[in-house]
């Protein structure tokens, strides 16, 4: 089994786990007036927190850490829904450092991460 194949099952476990842990754990509804979520604002947190690691832009190709997938793989995984992202940006994952995205910034990366999904968005 690939390496690729491997990390998909980490994946998918991870957030099948984190939708149960999300679903018991709503986050406050956003507020009025609150700025809807920003692509651009997601690339530019992406850019500075995790690009030492992943592929943050599709031009990018191969992720500087081999052992790490490239955002737009990440986007474009089978099941991989908005609802899905944003789970696992909440929640910590098994092969990275102990990194969780805050609220401020989580919306802002889910929208980047599906603006990279085939076949929609601008990347």
């Amino acid at each position: 089994m690939s390496k690729f194949a491997i990390w998909a099952r980490v994946l998918t476990l991870s957030l099948a786990a984190s939708l149960i842990c999300s679903c018991a754990n709503q986050t406050e509804p956003s507020q009025p007036g609150d700025a809807p979520p920003s692509a651009a604002l997601g690339l530019r947190y992406a850019e500075q927190v995790c690009a030492t690691c992943h592929a943050v832009t599709a031009a990018q190709g191969q992720s500087p850490n081999p052992n790490a997938p490239s955002f737009e793989v990440i986007a474009n995984l089978p099941g991989m829904t908005g609802t899905a992202l944003n789970a696992w940006l909440h929640s910590p994952h098994p092969t990275m450092p102990n990194l969780i995205v805050s609220p401020a910034d989580r919306d802002n990366v889910a929208a980047y991460l599906e603006s990279l999904r085939r076949g929609g968005g601008q990347a």
